[in-house]
């Protein structure tokens, strides 16, 4: 039957991932007790990869309709979050809801099914501006009618706002932005923090490139390779393993020619310029490491 067919195991996420299934359950877990976590790792650890293989986990069933995903940046503010006012077609300014605002909605009118919304990026928006008075109510304690607030554009007390029991959400943050050193304490308190490592000695690491046909000189390669520049970053005072290098970017998703060529356009077209900026002020050393990463 149809129902059959979206049913959404753990087994069909672990397939996919290159984590352990003890790690994986340990974070629905967490999603499942605390409603909100935040996983962070450096860039190519497959944030967004293993977020969306959360979600549906929890949900126990891949439906697209209670997994809703948003980017934060600098200029993202709460009128695009929550709600604001909107210029109108008819020159006059209109109150429109965002898309947070939206989905809790759609999550409240179904409290029986769970829903997911992913923030990623999540550190790069200013969260007390985006989340406004919102900040309280998506403690796990705090959901619920019993806990609504009136919202700053709202009108009357009958638009008395409230996150519903059934939402969860996932934050995702890149350890390796320079910007961001210090989180808001805030969230902090709010989220459980969850580390994502490079999975390059992962035994289905190996095998998922080996089922794309890489040879295995060239997988032994970016393992030794990227390994011996992950310990390079990782004992570097200004950076730390907060800055290394993740599996994602030698991770095949369709079919190709997998082989020298591939592997050297991956290091000058996608390591390079990330380590260029690592080490901005040591032009020598990056030029050493990629002749190296190249032998």
């Amino acid at each position: 039957s149809d129902l059959e067919e979206i049913k959404y195991t753990k087994n069909m996420a672990i397939q996919d991932l290159f984590i352990g299934e003890n790690e994986f359950n340990h974070i629905v877990n967490l999603l499942s007790m605390k409603q909100n976590i935040i996983l962070q790792g450096h860039p190519g650890v497959g944030k967004s990869f293993i977020s969306k293989r959360i979600a549906y986990s929890l949900l126990n069933e891949k439906d697209d309709n209670r997994v809703e995903m948003v980017q934060f940046h600098q200029s993202y503010s709460y009128e695009d979050f929550i709600q604001g006012y909107r210029p109108a077609d008819d020159g006059n300014f209109t109150l429109k809801n965002g898309l947070f605002f939206d989905f809790c909605k759609k999550a409240q009118k179904d409290l029986d099914k769970k829903y997911v919304f992913i923030i990623d990026e999540i550190n790069r928006g200013n969260l007390s501006k985006i989340f406004g008075e919102l900040m309280l109510l998506i403690e796990n304690d705090k959901r619920g009618p019993e806990y609504a607030i009136s919202l700053t554009y709202g009108d009357t007390d009958n638009d008395r706002f409230y996150i519903p029991e059934n939402l969860y959400i996932i934050g995702m943050m890149n350890t390796a932005d320079r910007s961001l050193a210090m989180v808001d304490y805030a969230l902090r308190r709010r989220f459980c923090f969850i580390d994502l490592f490079p999975q390059f000695h992962s035994k289905k690491f190996k095998r998922h490139l080996q089922k794309y046909k890489v040879n295995n000189k060239i997988i032994n390669k970016i393992i030794d390779k990227i390994d011996a520049l992950n310990n390079q970053i990782s004992e570097d005072s200004d950076l730390g393993s907060g800055y290394n290098i993740g599996h994602s970017f030698f991770t095949p998703s369709k079919n190709g020619k997998y082989d020298i060529q591939w592997y050297n356009q991956i290091i000058d077209y996608e390591i390079q310029p990330l380590i260029k900026e690592y080490w901005f002020d040591k032009i020598n050393k990056v030029e050493t490491i990629i002749e190296e990463l190249k032998k």
